[in-house]
């Protein structure tokens, strides 16, 4: 079963800490076999991220994490993201599994996970890797690559996700699943 797992960088310059989580993620799905590609949300613009869910079995979504919460990019992300409902005509992101990477100077902000996966799971009903994941500055070598620890740990939800988006693939009850309101 073929599988295309999207990573979404939601930070406003491309590069550094988030999109190296990401990409650790995206290097574990890739090992499992799936298919893998990572797009900047401040180069490629809501509409072309939008865009490419149409093809994606599941999404990474990276975000720096700014006063308590995920990044403004990815707010405007997801609130332009259809989800069929109230006349909308798509839900690009139903039946997909996604992982949340969030990024942060300390761990003081690690609670910020929780609010990504509860938009996620219950406006979009995306099914959610669980736990997400949340790096500080300890969980990198570099501005632009994680610790040996950090990326053992982002690769093996990489290859969880994929485990994750084929059950979603491959079970009719999973992927008809509709948000409520």
């Amino acid at each position: 079963m073929s599988l295309n797992v999207l990573g979404v960088v939601a930070g406003p310059e491309p590069g550094g800490r988030t999109a190296a989580a990401v990409a650790g993620v995206l290097a574990g799905a890739e090992k499992a076999g799936a298919a893998v590609s990572q797009l900047e949300l401040s180069q490629a613009g809501a509409d072309g991220v939008i865009a490419a869910f149409a093809d994606a079995d599941a999404v990474v979504f990276g975000s720096p994490v700014y006063r308590a919460t995920y990044s403004a990019l990815l707010k405007d992300l997801l609130e332009r993201t259809e989800r069929g409902k109230w006349g909308e005509k798509s839900a690009p992101l139903q039946g997909t599994a996604a992982a949340t990477v969030l990024t942060g100077a300390s761990g003081h902000h690690f609670l910020a996970v929780a609010d990504l996966r509860s938009v996620l799971a219950g406006f979009f009903a995306v099914q959610v890797l669980s736990p997400g994941l949340y790096f500080d500055h300890g969980g990198y070598v570099d501005r632009s690559t994680l610790t040996e620890d950090s990326a053992t740990l982002a690769g093996a939800h990489g290859a969880a996700l994929a485990d994750l988006a084929a059950a979603i693939k491959a079970s009719a009850a999973l992927s008809a699943i509709t948000p409520q309101i």
